[in-house]
């Protein structure tokens, strides 16, 4: 099937970038905004603490499995026609996590949440690529960026103002009305796009749904079951068997869902190395902050969304800067900086804490790093979606969320296991004994990440060459 081209114009700029920055907000927010209320969660539906694992990882893993096939299905059946399923999708799913009875049902809805997002959240930038001319999408994704970050930061704040003040359930209940809102708006001012008409990869899908549930799954049971314990060892070696052939598939294949010939560009290879690291370090740090700050130091929900917005709320304010630098300068730098900066931020976190840790010492972490996420969130999409050919940025989107969530999927499970594996919820003590080696090693994995940017070449971006919907890259050896 050939290459179909763009339906005529009926939306504009502002309306792809309202709708897609809204839609991605609604995905990102999901992401973190349970963290503060798995407390009252576990209160209410009972659950062990893999069980509370489970509803953060169940969406993550949905979603980082489905993402590349998600932007396959946008690019073979329309864009704009897909990111109306998985929105549809994802609506529904969180109704259904609003109405769960039981923990397992809700990591169920979860799920599927996951699905609907993995459909929606790929689709978001390829949408606002089509949308906006080349010579504006640095500010573009530098908007988009920055509403995204703006889920990273009002998630836990959300989250814990809601479970504190309403229900938990209100959590789920929020996307209800978003969703329905954008359907109609989605659907008379998106334009429709195609890429590819190659053939769906489902044995790709399979492969790596299947290999990467097994090793999250691995490390989830690991702390409870032992790093030797037969179910452990067989989700560690079976899950990296099925990736194992997923790469396989990918070289091999004549129309994979990752082909495996992008990452012979530098610039692709590094961004994603850099994407899967950054979420490790980051999301897994989120995940016992939060804990730590309601365990520990005995804020209510509310107040620890609060006391996190120095860190989670940077992007508000600094991404948009972010999105000029990188048009200026060029993103790996920017790039580079940010995710240095979030290194020290964690480094001078686990350095300081302590069970009586005041609120004054952690704010400089919590600044640094809100600064360096904020520097990475924007020129990253940018870099990405540079680094390959115009017909190939569904594949590249979809590649890059899904390295990012399974970043954040790994990161919970790696921190949770280093944190059984040294401390527990015993005593405020057992607890700081826990998280601050958990801390160390999600610095040194944001570290490795600003390593992994290093190696990207720089780009240049030409726009005289090619049609203005589509950037073409230019490399030039570093």
């Amino acid at each position: 099937m050939s290459q179909r081209t763009a339906t005529p114009q009926r939306g504009g700029t502002v309306w792809a970038l309202v709708i897609t920055s809204v839609a991605g907000f609604m995905a990102a927010l999901d992401n973190l905004v349970v963290t503060t209320a798995l407390p009252s969660i576990r209160k209410d539906l009972g659950g062990a603490l893999d069980d509370l694992e489970w509803t953060v990882s169940a969406y993550t893993l949905t979603f980082a499995v489905l993402l590349m096939f998600g932007a396959a299905l946008g690019d073979r059946f329309g864009r704009r026609r897909l990111f109306l399923v998985g929105l549809s999708v994802f609506t529904g799913a969180s109704a259904a996590a609003a109405l769960a009875p039981g923990i397992e049902s809700l990591i169920a809805a979860r799920a599927v949440q996951g699905v609907g997002a993995a459909i929606m959240m790929p689709l978001t930038l390829t949408l606002l690529t089509a949308a906006v001319p080349a010579a504006k999408r640095g500010m573009a994704y530098g908007i988009w960026g920055a509403v995204n970050g703006l889920a990273v930061a009002s998630g836990p704040l959300i989250g814990g103002s809601l479970t504190e003040h309403v229900s938990w359930h209100w959590i789920f209940w929020l996307n209800v009305p978003l969703g329905l809102a954008l359907l109609p708006l989605a659907r008379l001012r998106l334009n429709e796009s195609y890429g590819s008409g190659a053939r769906l990869d489902i044995v790709g899908t399979l492969l790596a749904s299947g290999g990467l549930f097994g090793i999250v799954y691995a490390l989830v049971r690991a702390p409870m079951d032992g790093w030797s314990s037969p179910v452990v060892l067989l989700g560690l070696f079976a899950g990296a068997a099925l990736l194992g052939g997923f790469v396989h598939h990918g070289i091999h294949t004549k129309n994979p869902m990752l082909p495996m010939r992008l990452f012979r560009s530098r610039a692709f290879t590094g961004i994603n190395a850099a994407s899967l690291l950054m979420f490790l370090g980051m999301f897994g740090s989120i995940f016992l902050l939060s804990q730590f700050m309601q365990g520990v130091l005995g804020y209510s929900p509310t107040e620890a969304g609060l006391r996190m917005l120095p860190w989670t709320g940077m992007p508000m304010l600094v991404a948009p800067i972010a999105g000029y630098l990188s048009d200026r300068i060029g993103g790996r730098p920017v790039v580079a900086t940010g995710l240095f900066l979030q290194a020290v931020g964690l480094a001078y976190y686990a350095a300081t804490i302590a069970v009586d840790v005041s609120y004054a010492a952690q704010l400089p972490a919590l600044i640094i790093s809100g600064i360096g996420m904020s520097l990475y969130f924007a020129p990253a999409s940018a870099l990405v979606m540079s680094s390959v050919l115009p017909h190939e940025q569904g594949i590249a989107s979809g590649s890059n969320n899904a390295l990012r969530e399974v970043g954040g999927a790994l990161g919970v499970a790696v921190m949770a296991s280093i944190f059984s594996a040294n401390g527990g919820y015993d005593s405020p003590q057992h607890f700081v004994n826990g998280i601050e080696p958990a801390l160390w090693v999600g610095s040194a994995a944001v570290a490795l990440a600003g390593v992994a940017t290093l190696f990207i070449p720089r780009l240049r971006s030409t726009t005289d060459t090619v049609p203005d919907e589509c950037p073409a890259p230019v490399l030039e050896n570093a």
